[in-house]
């Protein structure tokens, strides 16, 4: 009997299914969630999250948040969450040159600005590692006459 899985960003429903085993990026390290797990409250970090069920994985990034589990549904409230197949890298790439070009020109007077900036680059450099771990790029095939690079 599968576990109900559900993960909330603050905009939308990321994904609703069910699982044989959630894995959560949690404060005191990854942990797994399986059906009939023991009622459960904890923050999350930065972090991957892997659905799996049937032989299947959906793979999301998380920016932190909570999850509550109960025996037979886990609810993921994350402050930004997305499936590493609909991640825009060019423009989580570009996320980044901004960020640390702020960064570069050195502390803004404010702390929170510091806090948005920093938050937004640690966002980002997550986003392109998921892409880079866990996406498989089709490679483009060698054409006769070019040479490989």
């Amino acid at each position: 009997m599968p576990i109900r899985c559900e993960i909330v960003s603050q905009d939308r429903m990321v994904f609703e299914g069910d699982a044989d085993i959630v894995i959560l990026p949690g404060t005191a390290g990854e942990m797994g969630i399986l059906p009939n797990h023991a009622p459960l409250l904890t923050t999350l970090e930065y972090g991957i999250i892997r659905v799996r069920y049937q032989g299947n994985e959906e793979i999301f990034t998380v920016a932190g948040g909570i999850a509550e589990v109960q025996p037979n549904i886990i609810t993921i409230l994350a402050d930004a969450a997305e499936n590493v197949k609909e991640i825009d890298v060019e423009r989580a790439e570009a996320a980044r040159k901004r960020a640390e070009a702020l960064l570069a020109e050195g502390p803004p007077p404010d702390t929170d600005a510091y806090l948005a900036i920093e938050a937004a680059l640690r966002r980002s450099n997550l986003r392109l590692d998921a892409v880079r771990r866990f996406r498989r790029v089709a490679q483009r095939p060698s054409r006769m006459g070019e040479e490989e690079e």
